[in-house]
């Protein structure tokens, strides 16, 4: 029953996440992806509104949807089970909380299991958000979810839909390690019991644990994003060569585009996810 609760809350969180953050997370993409068009993150949403109008900010919203959702659901549900098996591996007595760091280990080990359902929501979620470049840049015709999942299905078979695995792994892994931990880390100094922490305490550690994340593993997102959208010539390289010809051509200024909006999209969306979790786990308790 716990795991479905687990399951249930990171999927209402998923929800709040997507509807707090859309915004943020397409200037972030189309910054990542074509840093030649969009250089910074107000004139890239002044261009997105002039030319796709508020709706381009959405873009990818359903399997942005999709993505969170199922993330998130297999995240906290695997956050759940691997908490049991951080526990028996540090000899944590059941009646005793996990520290900071075992909780961070905990989420670490979930995020290699969540990559897999997140890779191909990714890949098409950033598909939708960059058309109207790709479209611009190449003539290429603006489609559907399921029209891209379709195409690339036929051109490359299922290793289509998990280009940039390797690169969302690096992500993830020591993302949700500073992701959990930050969360538990910064709550703890609120409330000994997350039961009966202020949901203001909660939105504040949430969006802590969003930024935390991103400062740690932003780099490899960049390359994750060029690799899905097809990008700057990305697409057919390993991890380590896209990273390089980043570093190469661009510095590490390079690495880190998209970072601003991305960090003030984490405050409000991460606070969101842990606060409906939170407040999903309470109800179906």
């Amino acid at each position: 029953m716990q795991i479905l609760k687990d399951a249930a809350g990171g999927a209402v969180g998923g929800i709040g996440c997507v509807l707090a953050g859309q915004p943020f997370d397409t200037v972030k993409v189309k910054m990542q992806a074509f840093p030649g068009i969009h250089s910074g993150v107000f004139s890239c949403f002044r261009r997105v509104i002039a030319k796709e109008g508020f709706k381009g900010l959405y873009a990818g919203s359903a399997p942005a949807v999709a993505v969170n959702v199922g993330e998130n659901a297999v995240l906290f549900m695997c956050y759940g089970q691997c908490k049991r098996v951080i526990r028996a591996a540090f000899g944590v007595p059941t009646d005793q909380k996990l520290n900071t760091t075992q909780s961070a280990c905990a989420g670490s080990l979930a995020a290699v299991f969540s990559t897999l359902v997140v890779g191909p929501l990714e890949l098409i979620k950033c598909r939708r958000q960059a058309q109207f470049e790709l479209a611009e840049q190449r003539g290429s015709v603006k489609m559907t979810p399921w029209e891209i999942t379709r195409r690339l299905f036929q051109a490359e078979g299922l290793r289509g839909l998990y280009r940039g695995l390797t690169s969302t792994w690096v992500r993830e892994v020591p993302g949700y390690f500073c992701f959990f931990g930050g969360y538990e880390l910064v709550l703890s100094f609120f409330a000994s019991d997350k039961e009966h922490a202020n949901p203001a305490a909660v939105v504040f550690a949430g969006g802590c644990g969003g930024a935390c994340f991103w400062l740690a593993s932003f780099p490899a997102d960049v390359v994750k994003s060029r690799q899905q959208v097809d990008a700057e010539g990305v697409k057919s390289v390993n991890f380590v060569k896209g990273f390089s010809q980043i570093w190469r051509s661009e510095g590490i200024s390079g690495l880190y585009r998209g970072l601003l909006p991305t960090v003030i999209r984490a405050f409000p969306a991460n606070g969101a996810l842990f606060l409906a979790y939170e407040l999903s786990k309470q109800i179906l308790s």
